[in-house]
């Protein structure tokens, strides 16, 4: 029988979903947003194999690195579902380089991962605009990263994104110190909402009230409920940095993401040491007292849950709380005294890979703005 092979149509990797040249031209369309980045250290030059940081430029005698990896959850549902996508990168850059300066580490750089179903160049750069807006605000430097295109593997529509930040910290600056005591003081840092975690739970709320992405959110009706649920997590970086090198009393810092405050103050102390909480120290957003009302959930849950208004917290030593929090206020923050340390009481916590840490202890009650 004759060979029919060779009067095929050829098949080329666009047939198969794989656009190459959009894949090249998004990198082109980024290359701006990855240079106004660029910090001492970096020179945040997108097209290579790698990326190169120079540790000495950006000025460390005798450093430690420290790497931390995140996603943003299912918020990533909502920028889906709304085609708002423009801050989603900001929470993918916030939830990497809050959790370096849980160590005390400065951000250096930032690389991110980008698939999708189908690219689409626009929805992408927005996305990446985004991640260059966290980098800005971190002080970092976004060089480098990948987008894949993977057609059968998610919805043409559908993207996720993985983000990946390096710091550095001076080997004696390195956080949590080990003389954290009974009496240090817990400065809190408000969140701008439900920040990147607990979005599941949301997203379920919302199903079950019917309601609408672009309805009026009904606990902020200036804004639709999509445009509530993305507003961006917080980027604390500098503003602590600058606490930390000013102050020399911030003894540890606890960056507030899902398992709330009950299971990340924990992480952070050493055995015997527990941390009291005063719930009535501040009010949390709006948001938080509608998700309590729309799914009946008690305090408990809500703070082994979601932030709870509280998206930073700092262990200081009792007298340098005041200055600590003054060098806070001039960079722009709300510093709140929350608690203190306290003597360990033998009941221990849940936080995960700490199981020997003892729980939070909380007096008063939260309470919600209107």
């Amino acid at each position: 029988m004759p060979d029919r092979r060779h009067n095929r149509p050829p098949v080329s990797y666009r047939d198969s979903g794989v656009d190459i040249d959009a894949g090249n031209a998004l990198v082109e369309a980024i290359k701006p947003l990855a240079s106004s980045t660029r910090r001492a250290g970096a020179g945040a030059d997108l097209g290579g194999f790698g990326a190169l940081f120079d540790l000495r430029a950006a000025g460390f005698k005798d450093p430690i690195l420290v790497a931390s990896n995140d996603g943003v959850g299912t918020k990533l549902k909502i920028a889906i579902d709304t085609g708002l996508h423009g801050t989603i990168g900001i929470d993918l850059v916030a939830m990497c380089v809050n959790d370096l300066l849980a160590q005390g580490a400065e951000p250096l750089f930032f690389l991110d991962y980008f698939a999708c179903g189908k690219l689409d160049a626009e929805t992408a750069r927005q996305v990446i605009a985004g991640i260059a807006e966290g980098c800005r605000q971190a002080g970092c430097a976004l060089i480098g990263g990948e987008t894949a295109e993977m057609p059968g593997m998610y919805a043409e529509d559908d993207y996720d994104l993985a983000g990946f930040a390096v710091g550095a910290v001076e080997r004696d600056a390195l956080l949590p110190r080990p003389d954290v005591v009974p009496g240090d003081t817990l400065v809190g840092l408000p969140s701008s909402g439900v920040h990147s975690n607990g979005y599941s739970l949301v997203r379920r709320l919302v199903a079950d009230a019917k309601l609408a992405w672009d309805a009026p959110a009904p606990f902020g009706p200036t804004q639709t409920l999509g445009e509530a649920l993305l507003v961006p997590t917080r980027i604390y970086v500098r503003s602590v940095l600058r606490a930390i090198r000013e102050t020399g009393g911030i003894k540890a810092l606890a960056h507030i993401t899902g398992g709330g405050l009950s299971e990340n103050l924990p992480r952070i102390l050493p055995a015997g040491l527990a941390a009291h909480v005063d719930l009535a120290a501040w009010r949390a957003p709006a948001v938080f007292g509608w998700l309590r009302r729309a799914g009946s959930i008690d305090d408990a849950e809500l703070l082994r849950t979601f932030n709870c208004g509280v998206g930073l917290v700092l262990v200081v030593a009792r007298d340098a709380a005041e200055a600590a929090s003054s060098v806070l206020r001039a960079a722009g923050e709300t510093p709140l005294i929350i608690g203190e340390i306290e003597p360990g009481r033998g009941v221990k916590s849940q936080a995960k890979g700490k199981g020997e840490a003892e729980a939070v202890r909380y007096s008063g009650a939260l309470e919600f703005a209107t």
